[in-house]
């Protein structure tokens, strides 16, 4: 017999209880639908991590006939209380087989088994009598109970809710599986605790556990977008030309490849990072990356990650010089540097004032058919905090979007490192960039470091 808690999520149709369902345990594959009778037939829903089951929660049918029910129950039920529960299970016995109370039956069967209760109300509408037959019910069943009030709409009628539940059941939450995130629903397990003796160990340990599975995913989450950021900045293209100089066929594929390959990066990267929140199957709406539109710093713009107009010169030398030394490689030295020079002068002022550099094209090798083009790495100095802005902001919003939400998710295509990073967070991470420009080595430390301003920054995001 398991030993983990396990809790019949119950109520009358059309109240949000498959939505509870899908935000405790985590889960995206469970049908919600505005129409009610959407669920049918019970089933189970374990919150399984690493391999171990922490809780499991029922979604049932809503209560059809209750007043019927609770009918029958009185009619053969005349007992003491603690004789009750033996007059659910004869009703649950004699009607299994029967279509008449199907639903009534589908949802008393995980109760009668052990499952403790959590009522879900839709604590927008006011407070009617007919609940109190249901509440009847689940009273009669001797199971520990808790009520939860939801807000589906805009009116919120809570108080009455709260004064006539706590005549039922030992705890009363208000709870949103639409809005709730992770704090909303350990504060969720820490009432459920309460219920049943025998439940607090186990589900303060799922508490625990809950709560390093979320640090887990925001390190693997971060680690994923450190991984994205060193891959497509540091990306060279490489591809053999037939000629002594390059086609413009051959110049337009392997840029076109290129470009290409750093939107693939960019999917594959989403992809990683929605099956870490077990949102893979989410449909989402996001601009693509265009890189047409990536422009480098304009004078109103340069101030993107805190560089002055002297020092983003400097930074443009830098990344101007590797252009200059693929001239140097090329002519085997014999310019004596000149090509570094011009390079850095030429990338300093196209910082300064947009001159269109996105990425670097080179010919290297002199021996006819052995020739080499290559196309990368990116040298456009706003192109690294496109890419980490669209980054941050999708895992955020993947991060925070509870398992009960069933649209599509829109992405606006903007970025959000502005919001997160001041001017001296974002000038370390332009010496990790600048690095990786010129195809540098990282060293540990510096990825450390790297990793460390991006975790801060995505938490800023999640708070």
């Amino acid at each position: 017999m398991s030993n983990y808690p396990k809790f019949a999520v119950v109520g009358h149709p059309n109240k949000g209880k498959s939505s509870i369902v899908a935000s405790l345990a985590l889960d995206n594959s469970i049908q919600i639908g505005n129409t009610p009778g959407t669920t049918q037939i019970k089933r189970g829903f374990p919150l399984t991590v690493d391999g171990e089951v922490v809780y499991e929660l029922f979604d049932t049918p809503g209560f059809q006939r209750a007043r019927r029910v609770f009918a029958w129950l009185e009619e053969h039920g005349d007992v003491s209380a603690d004789k009750r529960i033996d007059i659910v299970r004869q009703f649950v016995f004699e009607h299994k087989e029967s279509n008449k109370f199907k639903d009534e039956v589908e949802l008393l069967e995980p109760i009668l088994a052990g499952a403790g209760i959590i009522y879900v109300v839709d604590a927008s509408k006011p407070y009617g009598a007919e609940y109190e037959v249901e509440m009847e019910i689940l009273r009669w069943c001797g199971q520990p109970s808790m009520a939860i009030l939801n807000l589906i709409g805009d009116e919120d009628y809570r108080e009455d809710w709260t004064r006539a539940l706590g005549q039922y059941f030992r705890l009363v939450r208000t709870y949103n599986p639409i809005t709730a995130g992770h704090e909303e629903h350990l504060e969720l397990l820490e009432g459920m605790a309460q219920l049943k003796e025998e439940w607090t160990k186990p589900i303060k340990k799922a508490i625990g556990v809950l709560d390093d599975l979320y640090d887990q995913k925001i390190n693997n989450s971060v680690s994923t977008i450190v991984d994205y950021m060193v891959e497509v900045l540091s990306f060279i293209h490489k591809e053999k030309i037939k000629g002594e100089e390059v086609s413009d066929e051959e110049s337009e594929r392997a840029k076109r490849f290129y470009r290409e390959k750093i939107v693939r990066y960019e999917s594959e990267e989403r992809v990683k990072i929605q099956t870490i929140w077990n949102h893979l199957n989410v449909q989402k709406h996001e601009g693509e990356l265009d890189l047409d539109a990536v422009g480098l710093f304009s004078e109103e713009s340069a101030s993107i990650f805190g560089l002055s107009q002297k020092e983003l010169v400097i930074t443009g030398a830098s990344a101007g010089a590797i252009t200059g030394a693929g001239f140097d490689l090329m002519t085997a030295g014999h310019t004596l540097l000149l090509g570094s020079i011009i390079g850095g002068v030429v990338g300093g002022v196209g910082a300064m004032f947009g001159f269109d550099n996105l990425y670097e094209v080179k010919v290297l090798g002199q021996t006819i058919g052995k020739r080499e083009l290559t196309v990368g790495p990116m040298q456009n100095l706003n192109f690294p905090y496109v890419l980490l802005g669209r980054s941050l902001y999708h895992a955020s919003v993947i991060a925070k979007r509870s398992h009960a939400k069933r649209d599509d998710l829109n992405l606006e295509n903007t970025s959000f490192t502005e919001k997160v990073m001041d001017a001296s967070t974002r000038k370390e991470l332009e010496k990790v960039h600048a690095k990786l420009r010129k195809g540098d080595e990282l060293e540990k430390e510096e990825l450390s470091a790297y990793q460390k301003i991006i975790r801060e920054s995505f938490l800023k995001l999640l708070a």
